[in-house]
């Protein structure tokens, strides 16, 4: 698996990582929304619960490579290249997913050690961030719903965007994310 961009493609090992991302977030989400439908307290209600925090804690641990990778290669440039304003609502909306992919699990995290539960992760419990303190979990809880509502829209707007530069500006914005040649 190839870690160099080539001038008109990301790495083989960025696509991979920009793909095996979304599979996680869609995962995250949906153990999340789909919880609603059991009781509280039911074996699969908790079962995706405790699947929320392990995905969103693999996204947490995936997001510093998937940086690294993206800090040491070349972004392969867009052509024809964009107006200026593109380029810069590109770089705002990396920065509000990267800052997604990295705050949301600390939340989480966060919440989890606030309501002195266990942090659930691929079979491990990892270590409270602070101790007990359920008010301070609960406002953070708020924050974390908050900013999973503004995921769905950052998410949306960033494929809306690729598809607009795909379908009418006919440019290689996403192309160059695309699996295989």
């Amino acid at each position: 698996m190839s870690t160099a961009n080539t001038p008109s493609r990301y790495s083989s090992a960025s696509i991979a990582m920009h793909w095996l991302m979304l599979l996680l977030i869609i995962g995250v989400y949906a153990c999340i929304e789909l919880r609603e439908l059991y009781p509280k307290g039911s074996d699969p209600r908790e079962a995706l619960k405790s699947w929320h925090f392990t995905l969103g804690l693999t996204v947490f641990a995936l997001v510093w490579l998937r940086l690294v990778l993206r800090l040491v290669t070349p972004t392969p440039p867009i052509e024809p290249t964009p107006p200026g304003w593109q380029n810069i609502l590109a770089k705002i909306m990396h920065i509000a997913l990267y800052a997604l992919m990295i705050a949301m699990p600390v939340a989480g995290w966060l919440i989890l050690s606030g309501e002195g539960k266990p942090i659930p992760f691929w079979g491990l419990d990892l270590p409270a961030l602070m101790g007990k303190n359920k008010e301070l979990a609960h406002t953070l809880e708020e924050i974390h719903e908050t900013a999973g509502l503004v995921g769905y829209y950052l998410i949306g707007l960033h494929a809306a965007a690729s598809l607009y530069h795909h379908y009418l500006v006919k440019d290689n914005t996403l192309v160059r994310m695309l699996p295989g040649r």
